[in-house]
């Protein structure tokens, strides 16, 4: 497939598609829309830029019933930024169709019971919005699920990270048992798997490489904050040029506060987005960023989902991601649609075994340094690494025993050795033990957060 017209799309699909500017298809659309057309259902295991959204909406736009008046496609998402740039994407698949296709988008933080006077009158044929609102508009019966053929589960690891797979559960079972599920996410853990075996019977699993979701028109660079104003640095980035459209991810709210309050006082246009600004003011700040209102707009990784801009020319990490796969997300950003793009991530030299994580995904990074207002090539922090890499290393402590040794060894000597390596692991293994709760108590807070803020 190398033109969407081998999809056999309708006219008016075709159409839009041509308006928002695609040309090929993805890779991602190229495996998943004819399987979706053949009527399987589908797990797709691909990454944010991946073209993934229109991979199931111009599928479900190619065969819902036109003439039916009742709601036909369900599609779930677990952040209200995601659930709106859905559904501006599938507001433009619509509007150039001639018969008019009604779409309902149900998020958190808006008027329920005002959404629910309005279904009384009249059913939408695709709703799109976040589990929760969902659930609370079925269990109020103002949703009528009888005559669904399609379930999106967008982001189903994130879904499940933010405490909302139950709910997309309940909404499920609430369908016709012929349902087509259609399933995407970057990483497909155990309990996902669990609700993917309740729901799907031989589904049709695809999964596109990660080499594929950083596209090779993003210039990747990292630079070291050490001995560094880390607010200054990415006042001199964000400044050096002129980028069309720049976001700058911090990993939590109150840093995103702190970095705006200063790129504000340097002079700088700033928007800000994050989990803690009111759904109604959220809103009303991505329209203004869309209507390009702003050049400058620092966000957390909650909106690393949801942001859809086009544009966007210059991605800085003001630090690596609490998880390694929000890099992608956050990187995804620029380098839309063949475009160029740069992404810039900052990082502290104790921050080494972060970096690491991200380039066992596949990423590789570009050292660079600011020098007088201008990005430089610096030395690789690998090194020396690769000098000794067919060697085996010791920790230093041991490596300094080793050296020690003479050439008429004393009694005991290999035993303390033995003993100190033996050391060396016992603790090696409680830091690892130590390092896993924590990730597991932070996991487990981040859901309480996620269902307090529902």
């Amino acid at each position: 497939m190398t033109d969407f017209k081998d999809f056999n799309l309708r006219p008016f699909l075709l159409d839009a598609v041509k308006e928002a500017g695609f040309k090929t298809p993805t890779p991602v659309q190229k495996k998943i829309i004819p399987l979706i057309a053949a009527g399987k259902s589908v797990v797709g295991q691909s990454q944010t830029g991946s073209g993934k959204t229109h991979a199931f909406l111009l599928p479900i736009f190619n065969q819902i019933d036109l003439s039916q008046n009742a709601i036909q496609a369900v599609i779930t998402t677990p952040s209200r930024e995601l659930a709106y740039q859905i559904y501006e994407a599938a507001k433009q698949l619509a509007s150039k169709s001639e018969t008019p296709i009604e779409i309902g988008n149900y998020v958190g933080g808006t008027d329920k019971q005002r959404q629910i006077d309005k279904l009384g009158h009249h059913q939408p044929q695709i709703i799109i919005g976040t589990p929760g609102r969902v659930l609370d508009l079925l269990k109020a019966g103002a949703i009528k699920l009888r005559q669904v053929k399609y379930m999106v589960v967008d982001e189903a690891d994130m879904t499940l990270d933010m405490g909302f797979l139950n709910e997309v559960d309940q909404i499920a079972s609430s369908m016709p048992e012929d349902l087509q599920m259609l399933v995407f996410s970057a990483t497909i853990p155990q309990s996902v798997n669990e609700f993917l075996r309740r729901y799907m019977e031989n589904p049709a699993i695809e999964e596109i490489p990660t080499e594929t979701t950083i596209s090779p028109t993003i210039d990747n660079y990292l630079i070291s904050t050490k001995g560094r104003d880390k607010n200054q640095l990415v006042y001199n980035l964000l400044t050096m040029g002129e980028p069309y459209l720049a976001l700058v991810f911090t990993n939590t709210k109150e840093r995103a506060d702190e970095l705006t309050d200063y790129l504000k006082q340097q002079g700088l246009k700033v928007a800000k987005i994050h989990g803690g600004i009111q759904p109604r003011e959220r809103k009303r700040i991505m329209k203004s960023i869309h209507r390009l209102d702003y050049q400058y707009v620092v966000a957390t990784d909650l909106a690393a989902r949801g942001i859809d801009i086009e544009g966007v020319s210059l991605v800085i990490n003001d630090d690596i991601p609490t998880e390694s796969e929000f890099f992608v997300h956050r990187v995804g950003r620029t380098g839309r649609n063949g475009m160029s793009g740069t992404a810039i991530t900052l990082y502290k030299p104790s921050e080494e075994p972060k970096i690491q994580e991200v380039e066992r995904m596949g990423v590789k990074f570009e050292p660079k340094n600011l020098v007088k207002g201008e990005l430089v090539d610096t030395y690789d922090r690998n090194r020396r690494n690769k000098r000794t890499k067919d060697k085996k290393q010791l920790d230093p402590t041991l490596l300094g025993m080793v050296k020690k040794k003479k050439k008429k060894i004393k009694p005991g000597y290999k035993r303390r050795i033995r003993k100190a390596i033996s050391e060396k692991e016992v603790r090696d293994r409680r830091v690892e033990q130590h390092q896993d709760f924590r990730a597991a108590k932070r996991a487990k807070m981040k859901q309480m957060r996620a269902k307090r803020n529902r």
